[in-house]
């Protein structure tokens, strides 16, 4: 079995288990968008483009803190976190980056305990 195999199995019971929470299959982007809401506790009834694109970047920077690439720097006084970048990401094409967010999503969800 290939790394790649492993991944896409285990994406596919997230995405079933996400389907029966929420009603509707997520794509990667919906999940770090689920991942920044409750990273952050962020709650409203209209979030803005710019405000989803940042849940996603503190979901990203939450993602890959585990393997060294950020570290929480502070919180500010409206409850977001802001991340220091310690390196460089690797270069990845496509479908490696994708299998590479899938990866750091189902680790955060295995240590969430979902």
């Amino acid at each position: 079995m290939f790394i790649t195999d492993d991944i896409q199995q285990r994406w596919w019971n997230l995405e079933a288990k996400l389907t029966e929470r929420f009603g509707k299959k997520p794509d990667v982007e919906a999940v770090l968008f689920l991942i920044g809401l409750q990273e952050t506790g962020f709650l409203q009834d209209k979030i803005s483009k710019e405000q989803k694109q940042d849940l996603m970047h503190v979901a990203i920077c939450t993602l890959l803190q585990p393997s060294g690439y950020y570290e929480l720097e502070k919180t500010d006084t409206d409850g977001w976190p802001h991340f220091k970048q310690l390196k460089e990401l690797p270069v990845m094409n496509l479908p490696e980056q994708e299998n590479f967010l899938k990866d750091h999503i189902l680790l955060y969800f295995e240590q969430q305990g979902f």
